[in-house]
């Protein structure tokens, strides 16, 4: 049986994208070019490594977007903690005006929903006019 937009493994059919919101220290810059686009391969390498996906990744001026697809047996909680830390640990290292007494570039905090039967167009329709804001 096809069960078309979700996923599949051993013992479910399922769907299980979050809609998470990283926000920097201070909410300091992370747009600048080459960092946001380092930043955006550290986060998908992570997430494959963290067997996820990330549909939509948008780094705005003071925050990031993604949409964090996974298996079923991942607990939502057990992605974002690893994705701001490996990020953070290369950022500082490759960037110099991101290192700081502090011990890390991302707040302790994070957001993360839940999509439902949400469609990811829908989410990505929400984050796009966002790219515009400063």
């Amino acid at each position: 049986m096809e069960y078309h937009g979700y996923a599949r493994n051993a013992g479910a059919v399922f769907s299980r994208t979050y809609p998470l919101v990283l926000c920097p220290k201070s909410r300091q810059s992370v747009r600048r070019g080459p960092v946001a686009a380092r930043l955006k391969v550290l986060l998908h390498d992570k997430a494959v490594a963290l067997q996820a996906t990330l549909p939509t990744l948008e780094v705005m001026p003071d925050h990031v977007h993604l949409c964090v697809e996974s298996d079923a047996g991942i607990a939502p909680a057990t992605l974002a903690a690893p994705l701001k830390g490996s990020a953070s640990r290369v950022l500082r290292h490759e960037f110099r005006p991101l290192r700081s007494p502090r011990p890390s570039l991302w707040s302790r905090s994070y957001d993360m929903g839940s999509m439902g039967h949400v469609s990811e167009a829908t989410v990505r329709r929400s984050i796009e006019p966002q790219k515009g804001r400063s």
